[in-house]
Order: C-alpha cells, then sequence, then structure tokens
C-alpha cells in the first residue's frame, strides 16, 4: 500500500476511534510492524503541526489519538454554545408517527386519530424538516396533505417507508379499545 493511503487508513481509523489508539493495533489494522507504523504517525504528526491545520495527532503511553489544536478551542466553544435541534416531544412523536404510516394524511385526519388539534406538533416537524406538504387532497377547501421528508428518513434510519416498522394488528386493536373506552368515558361525564 502506498504511503498516502496508509495516512488516509491511520487517519480514518484515528478519526472513527475518537479516543487513543494503541500504536500495535493501528500496525495490525494497516499490515504493519510497530516500528514503522509509529515512525509514520509520527511524521503525520509534524505535517500537522505544519500545515496549520485545525487537528492534531499525540502521542499517549503507545497510543495515537487525534484532537483539537488549543488555538481553535474558542470556535469549539462558540459551536457549542449555538442552540441545539430540539429533542421530539412524545406530541411530536404521535404525530410524526400518524403521518408516516398514514401519509399524505390531512391535519384533520391526524386530528381524528389523535383526539386533539395538531396545528403546533405539525408545524414543529415542518420546521425541523421531517415533514413536508406533499400536496393537497381534491376536496372541499382543498386542504394539505402531509408526508415524510427525506431528512426523517436519515434521522430515523431507514432507506424507505417500506423499511417502517411494521405494526402489530393485536396491539393496534388494544389500542382502539383503549380508544373507544376513553371516548365512552368522556361521553358518560
Amino acid at each position: 500500500m502506498e504511503l498516502k493511503k496508509i495516512e488516509g487508513a491511520i487517519e480514518a481509523i484515528l478519526f472513527a476511534m475518537g479516543e487513543a489508539v494503541p500504536v500495535k493495533d493501528i500496525a495490525k489494522t494497516i499490515g504493519h510492524d510497530t516500528e514503522t507504523t509509529r515512525k509514520i504517525i509520527r511524521n503525520m504528526m509534524l505535517k500537522y503541526q505544519a500545515e496549520d491545520r485545525g487537528i492534531k495527532i499525540i502521542e499517549l503511553e503507545g497510543s495515537f489519538q487525534m484532537c483539537t489544536k488549543e488555538e481553535y478551542y474558542d470556535y469549539l466553544v462558540a459551536m457549542a454554545l449555538q442552540p441545539k435541534k430540539a429533542v421530539l416531544s412524545d406530541v411530536m412523536l404521535e404525530t410524526l408517527s400518524i403521518i408516516a404510516y398514514k401519509q399524505p394524511v390531512t391535519k384533520l385526519e391526524i386530528e381524528k386519530i389523535r383526539g386533539v388539534k395538531s396545528d403546533h406538533a405539525v408545524n414543529k416537524l415542518i420546521e425541523y424538516g421531517l415533514v413536508r406538504e406533499v400536496g393537497r387532497l381534491d376536496a372541499p377547501g382543498r386542504p394539505i396533505l402531509f408526508g415524510t421528508t427525506e431528512e426523517f428518513l436519515r434521522n430515523f434510519g431507514v432507506q424507505g417507508l417500506d423499511d417502517l416498522p411494521e405494526i402489530d394488528p393485536v396491539q393496534m386493536e388494544d389500542f382502539k379499545a383503549e380508544a373507544e373506552e376513553e371516548i365512552q368515558l368522556q361521553l358518560d361525564v
């Protein structure tokens, strides 16, 4: 294997592991002896230092680790202080699952299933890029039809809607019975 490829492999290993990796493990992985591997990595360390890059490789008791250079810590702190993407609430997850399994679906259909208004949840899901308008229903008022996005697939680790878990029919019947019971209790009050 040529030197550039070996350095690339070492870089990939150190980056992916995120912690100190023993030189013997790196050597074994790239198919070289420990001393040759150590020399290659030390040479890489010098290159990183000379090239004004944001990362460096450090040596810790016979292991090597890729990390950020100290002069770039302020940028990392600034990045860490930026607002994070919000976590999906139970309401949003419930709404998203209805859209995922029933799409294309209108807000009215979502609200029928949930039993409550879903404007806020749907709007937030659109804002997060998980749901989008996919068309309009050919009915009075032409209500908006919603569906999931590629971002939804990426975030939930599925390649397509066919990869979504199947809904257990027995569990579905239990949910329906529970919902009907709830409705009956509300009517009795």
